[in-house]
């Protein structure tokens, strides 16, 4: 975890003065960039560090945020279209809905097929 975090703040060192505005500032792209790596970084190290005991709560507790996120995605689907540019929040809506259904059932059949291999045969 530790080499993680010194990896991070490693390229956050090296990225951030490089694309620094003249006022001093950061710009908001190499920071949201910088904080994307973090996170992904982040997730491979939790993911691979599960126990495969623990897979099924993970993937209902995956299950449970995708859902959260497809009620967001609805809400951008269904945003006016009277706001500038409410098209492009209406489609990129829409394909996160698609996205966010796909993970959810796919991690239902995952699930599913994860608690079978605990039955007993005959069952």
């Amino acid at each position: 975890m530790m080499r993680l975090l010194l990896a991070g703040l490693s390229a956050m060192a090296l990225a951030l003065p490089a694309h620094a505005a003249g006022s001093g500032e950061v710009d908001s792209i190499v920071f949201l960039a910088a904080i994307f790596a973090l996170a992904c970084f982040v997730g491979y190290y939790v993911v691979w560090s599960v126990t495969p005991a623990l897979h099924t709560p993970l993937m209902a507790v995956t299950n449970a945020i995708s859902s959260v996120i497809i009620v967001g995605a609805i809400i951008a689907a269904a945003a006016s279209s009277d706001v500038n540019g409410g098209w492009i929040a209406k489609s990129l809506g829409g394909v996160a809905v698609g996205l966010a259904a796909v993970n959810i059932f796919g991690g239902f059949l995952v699930t599913q097929r994860m608690l079978a291999m605990y039955k007993k045969k005959g069952e």
